[in-house]
């Protein structure tokens, strides 16, 4: 893959208005713009991230957490373009100058598709059609519809979102950058391709648009004519990638102190352990010399100093193997490739996140209680959806919003529809409606 291909200023659904530029910001800050301002964007507010949604202790939401992805990416973006630059100089000058907005918007975007209640929320959806009253369905759909809905895919419907033409909106979507579209899908395959991780990267529905993108930047196809369609990774899939690999794993370990699941010993433990002995005395004296008292606020900077450290890897690490990456041969994400002192680090946090904050009281709690409004959501839902003449589907469907196309004559479309509706949820519109149609709560009361 060559890097003036991969890096272009072509709008998707807009592409005769290539050459027209209205102002004086890049086209890739008017992604970054656009998304800012967009109500799917603020709709990440109130969905979960891991903790339960903020109570009297501020925790990270999706939202939150795409802020601090987005500053990250910019960052990693920023450093390895210049040191790209340095190795290739004919790059000064050109749009490759500006991958570090591009990532930045990506990073913004990489979480738009998750469906309320984290994790959970997306599994429910899955499971109902895989082990639920959903199953009856799979003989009156296509097969590779069916596998994009057993595999529903939080990746798959962010580029939905930004790409699907919905009722009454523009073509293209977003109408989002070439690149910018590119750099969020983190597995460029199709669903019949997921495997046992559950992973793709756009669904059927979807499969035209990404081969647009896919061709234009000159993507490497690495699936023959007639076999399932799959491609290498853009290259700026990894930064946005290593971004958020950073952000969720040290952040919920500062979150864990915050709602003290993790001691400050622990804590400290777990974030000094990025660094050499000579390190940790000049981070713990510089904590002493600024006068930080409170544990809080040592944990903060501790926290700055491994996310400082750990977007410094993943610099090196891509910039080391950036040949391999334009080939489409490199293997695992850039945080699997950092100095091994540092890998450590990074794994015993994981380790520790799973025995003791993902399996925590308040994340199973939320998990458990998550699922159950998903799982009901969709059992009713889509009971309207197929059986739309009944009475008390037409009343549910009328609370379906008018962009999704619930109205359809195909029974995927409508399908989808439900889908596109229920993932856009945020956790408290989904709990809301839940206690609705279940009679728990009423307008009136």
């Amino acid at each position: 893959m060559e890097w003036t291909q991969l890096i272009s200023n072509k709008r998707f659904g807009q592409e005769h208005k290539h050459a027209e530029r209205h102002d004086d910001r890049s086209e890739f800050k008017r992604d970054y713009d656009r998304l800012i301002f967009s109500s799917a964007f603020r709709r990440l507010q109130n969905k979960t991230q891991v903790f339960p949604l903020p109570g009297s202790i501020f925790v990270h939401n999706r939202l939150t957490h795409s802020l601090e992805v987005a500053s990250v990416g910019m960052s990693l973006g920023n450093d390895i373009s210049r040191h790209i630059i340095q190795k290739r100089p004919e790059l000064k000058d050109t749009l490759f100058e500006e991958i570090g907005t591009i990532v930045s918007a990506a990073c913004l975007a990489h979480d738009l598709g998750n469906p309320p209640f984290g994790h959970s929320g997306e599994k429910a959806i899955q499971t109902f059609f895989s082990e639920g009253a959903g199953q009856g369905l799979k003989d009156e759909v296509s097969a590779e519809f069916w596998d994009d809905i057993t595999h529903f895919e939080g990746n798959a419907n962010g580029f939905r979102i930004l790409t699907h033409q919905f009722k009454g909106r523009r073509q293209g979507g977003f109408v989002m950058t070439y690149p910018m579209l590119a750099a969020i899908v983190k597995y460029p395959f199709a669903s019949s391709l997921a495997g046992k991780h559950g992973k793709f990267g756009f669904f059927t529905s979807e499969v035209e648009s990404y081969q647009k993108v896919a061709e234009e930047l000159g993507i490497l196809r690495k699936s023959k004519p007639g076999e399932p369609l799959e491609y290498a990774r853009h290259p700026l899939v990894y930064m946005v990638e290593a971004a958020d690999d950073i952000c969720y794993e040290i952040m919920d370990i500062e979150d864990s102190h915050k709602l003290k699941i993790l001691s400050f010993e622990e804590t400290a433990d777990l974030l000094l352990g990025f660094f050499d002995e000579e390190t940790q005395q000049k981070i713990r004296q510089r904590i002493l010399d600024e006068g930080l008292t409170d544990e809080n606020e040592q944990v903060v900077y501790m926290r700055a100093c491994v996310i400082g450290k750990l977007e410094n890897e993943c610099v090196n690490v891509f910039r080391n193997h950036e040949e391999e990456i334009l080939a489409g041969s490199f293997e695992g994400c850039l945080i699997e490739h950092i100095a091994e002192h540092q890998r450590q680090a990074y794994q015993k946090c994981t380790q520790v996140s799973r025995k003791k904050i993902y399996a925590s009281k308040p994340v199973l709690d939320i998990e458990l209680s998550g699922y159950k409004i998903m799982a009901t959501l969709m059992e009713v839902f889509i009971d309207a959806a197929v059986n739309p003449s009944r009475f008390y589907s037409k009343q549910l469907l009328r609370r379906v919003s008018s962009q999704y196309d619930i109205e359809n004559e195909n029974l995927e479309e409508r399908i989808m529809a439900i889908l596109d509706y229920i993932s856009g949820m945020t956790d408290i519109y989904a709990l809301d409606i839940y206690q609705k149609i279940n009679g728990i709560s009423l307008p009136i009361v």
